[in-house]
């Protein structure tokens, strides 16, 4: 960052001293597009960001973190290692830098996979009628005073979204049988193909 006093020195020196520029770079120790930029620019302050960051520590552990960057971000949520975790277990493993270049990395790594994953996403669409998503969730509800657990069957049209549930005591085939009723009937008719999370509940449509 050049700071405010410096440039007043450079100004002062050309403006009012009358020196040339290659006397002023020798003088205040700064390069001739400095003082160029400052004698055109009415800008008090200037700073600039490096294009590449130099990263002579993390060089050498580069692949190993970029290994442990992609199985933190495998995790749930709330399993994730803060960056902070992720750098002390660097440590952990011979790793001298500091923590601010970790955290650098781990920044610009997280952008660039958000960045693939973005370019690499492609939307879904589908006609109507086309097909249905089948699912099942676990609730705990309370029946008469009493906290129980109930299995929830999730039926949705992938073209209008709209969704129909139906609570079940158990999952069963039958009840998976029941649900898909229920939901065509709700809908007033049936899609052609179905679309299910789990292969067990394929299996148990399939019969």
């Amino acid at each position: 960052m050049l700071v405010v006093e410096t440039i007043a020195k450079i100004r002062r020196a050309y403006f009012q001293d009358k020196k040339p520029i290659k006397q002023i770079c020798r003088e205040l120790r700064v390069s001739r597009n400095t003082v160029r930029r400052v004698i055109r620019s009415g800008a008090t302050e200037f700073s600039y960001e490096r294009s590449v960051q130099p990263q002579p520590k993390i060089g050498p552990w580069k692949d190993e973190l970029d290994r442990m960057l992609a199985e933190n971000a495998r995790k749930p949520k709330r399993d994730r290692l803060t960056r902070i975790r992720v750098f002390e277990e660097l440590q952990a493993l011979g790793y001298e830098g500091g923590y601010d270049a970790v955290r650098r990395y781990a920044s610009s790594w997280t952008k660039t996979e958000r960045e693939a994953s973005a370019a690499a996403y492609v939307p879904l669409s589908f006609d109507p009628g086309e097909a249905y998503q089948f699912d099942w969730s676990h609730e705990v509800v309370l029946v008469d005073g009493v906290t129980t657990t109930v299995k929830v069957a999730h039926v949705r049209l992938c073209y209008s979204r709209m969704l129909f549930v139906r609570a079940y005591p158990r999952e069963t085939q039958e009840m998976v049988f029941d649900a898909h009723d229920k939901a065509f009937a709700f809908f007033g008719g049936a899609c052609a193909r179905g679309i299910y999370d789990s292969a067990a509940d394929q299996r148990s449509v399939r019969g």
